[in-house]
């Protein structure tokens, strides 16, 4: 610590506001905010941090700069301010910082209604921004069909039409204009339909259907059908883009709604802005971590951020937690049930929709991010101490205790590398005894790998319950690899996961990408166990009859089994068709054998 800071720990008061570290360079690379500053400031330099890049932080903090302010709420959005100014590099960054559409209502005669990213201070009306861009077309395309509204850039002012300076273009002939240009339509008729779009870019959407509803019936009522089935038109398309581009809930709600999904290195955050019971404004953006920030930060900021963006003053917002944040005059809601509780819901699920799909689109790019997030679960789902990138999976096989095999299947990377496969006559056991089996195989594979000095697997699967495993436990203990290599065994009535030394199982999620990894492992070794098992039987039952024949060699019973197919063909053929195909000698010597089977 060097003396400047020191100096400054000593003066900093017990007042809430935000604090720059500086680095060698003079340039602020962490912004932070307090409710007491000297307490804060200083527990950087006084205890003990866990995390790495927090240390890093500390060690290159050079300089210290403090604001004070007059409360709480004014420090989350100084610190929001600062961090949008000066971008420090240890601090949490928004990825996506683009900017986006707003619909301007302009400020002239006759206004236009139109698209754009640019706010100019005009006395024009913006409504925004919008995250999409095609929901900013439909709602223009409403209004062009409902309304009416000039598209021209022609400066309508009332002396101008006086003088016939315009003519009506197409717009007018395809009856997309009412054509003001020429005095057909009245300023006050233009501007009550530029009201009630205003209105519906506020969200008031029912309110307008209500009062179109009433004047259709009005119209009605005195016969003029015409003009109701005008309206009416209209009020189908304001119905069908309520019902198509909102969200509606059946409560007249003005409310925020945020929810939050973690990743390692990231955060995302959902946002919902509701305005009479419609959600008009839908986002989520991603957050990258720089220190040791809680979900409870994350979310304040995420929160301070949309406000900010977003030019939201709800008085309400929904979330699923506290978030460390306070604001003047709004209330944090959690919902446990009801209305509210579902527009959460549909928050949270899109969160989570947005992590995956960004999860996806990285692994696509690259696929060993997947590989080290699916071993990263399993390293947690099953407390290993290393992720494994090298699995081994062990099965036995024996059909009435005749030919015992055993198979075992390694995984790199959670990928079958076929190669490393190997396959085991059992030697020392007779019968079907699958644990001492077990132990024998076991032995015999890791006697070996040490031997030879070659990489050891994180992780060793046993394809069976609480027996298998404390067989292969006792082997992994009598050559000193017990506790260094994880073990665990997969009982496949249930598919519950066996630990050493703990009688109650673990059960995954069935869905989840651990267990499906596990089930891939010992589904291999079962099917590699069994093939090699069948191969051994089915040698074993050829060779044990046409070997025992004395005077036929291995090329004459090759001869035999290609031609015939199967011991039961030699048995039923003719004895022509045996002397054809290997002589008079050798066919004689096979129909004595034959012969002799019969009797």
């Amino acid at each position: 610590m060097t003396d400047e800071i020191k100096n400054t720990l000593a003066v900093v008061p017990h007042q809430p506001g935000c604090y720059q570290f500086l680095d060698e360079n003079g340039t602020v690379i962490y912004v932070g905010k307090a409710k007491d500053l000297k307490k804060r400031v200083s527990s950087y330099f006084n205890k003990q941090h866990d995390h790495p890049k927090t240390r890093i932080l500390v060690r290159k903090i050079r300089q210290i700069k403090y604001i004070v302010v007059n409360s709480e709420e004014d420090t989350f959005l100084l610190e929001y301010n600062l961090i949008k100014k000066l971008k420090p590099r240890y601090n949490v960054m928004l990825k996506d910082d683009k900017s986006y559409p707003f619909i301007v209502v302009k400020n002239e005669y006759f206004p236009r209604v139109y698209k754009t990213r640019n706010v100019v201070k005009d006395g024009s009306r913006y409504f925004g921004p919008y995250t999409s861009v095609q929901s900013v077309n439909a709602l223009l395309d409403i209004f062009r069909k409902v309304y009416k509204i000039r598209t021209c850039r022609l400066n309508l002012t009332p002396e101008n039409i006086a003088a016939g300076k315009f003519k009506v273009c197409l717009e007018y002939h395809i009856h997309r204009c009412e054509g003001p240009c020429e005095a057909l339509q009245s300023l006050a008729d233009y501007n009550r339909n530029i009201e009630e779009i205003i209105e519906i870019l506020k969200g008031n959407v029912a309110i307008i259907e209500r009062q179109i509803h009433e004047k259709m019936q009005l119209l009605a009522e005195q016969l003029r059908f015409e003009e109701a089935h005008q309206l009416k038109e209209k009020l189908i398309l304001i119905q069908s883009f309520r019902e198509k581009s909102q969200v509606v809930s059946n409560i007249n709600y003005n409310l925020d709604i945020f929810s939050i999904e973690e990743s390692d290195q990231s955060a995302y955050i959902n946002y919902l802005h509701v305005v009479h019971g419609a959600v008009n404004q839908a986002y989520t953006f991603e957050y990258k971590k720089k220190l040791d920030e809680t979900p409870e930060e994350l979310l304040g900021l995420g929160i301070v951020e949309m406000r900010q963006r977003f030019g939201s003053n709800m008085k309400e917002i929904i979330v699923p937690f506290n978030p460390d944040l306070k604001l003047q005059d709004v209330a944090f809601t959690i919902p446990q049930r009801g209305e509210k509780r579902e527009l959460l819901n549909l928050s949270e699920k899109n969160v989570k929709q947005y992590k995956i799909d960004k999860l996806k689109k990285a692994e696509m790019l690259n696929p060993e991010q997947r590989v080290t997030r699916i071993l990263k679960g399993v390293q947690n789902d099953l407390q290993l101490k290393e992720i494994p990138w090298h699995i081994e999976c062990f099965d036995n096989s024996n059909i009435q205790g005749t030919n015992p095999v055993a198979a075992c299947v390694v995984f790199k990377k959670a990928r079958p590398a076929k190669k490393e496969y190997r396959h085991y006559n059992v030697k020392s056991v007779v019968g079907a005894d699958d644990y001492a089996s077990m132990r024998e195989i076991v032995e015999r594979r890791y006697a070996r790998l040490l031997h030879e000095a070659s990489p050891l697997p994180q992780l060793i699967v046993i394809d069976g319950g609480k027996g298998q495993l404390q067989a292969a436990v006792e082997t992994l203990r009598k050559i000193g690899l017990y506790g260094k290599i994880a073990i665990i065994g997969i009982a496949e009535r249930l598919e519950e996961i066996y630990f050493p030394e703990d009688p109650v199982p673990l059960y995954i999620d069935k869905n989840s990408e651990t267990l499906k990894l596990i089930q891939q492992a010992r589904d291999e070794a079962h099917r590699f166990g069994l093939t090699f098992h069948r191969k051994k039987r089915s040698k074993s039952q050829t060779t044990s009859e046409l070997d025992q024949i004395k005077g036929i060699g291995p090329e004459t019973k090759k001869k035999l089994l290609v031609h015939f197919k199967s011991i039961k063909q030699i048995k039923e053929a003719k004895k022509e068709e045996i002397v054809a195909l290997i002589g008079n000698s050798k066919g004689e010597i096979i129909w004595k054998w034959r012969e002799e089977k019969k009797g």
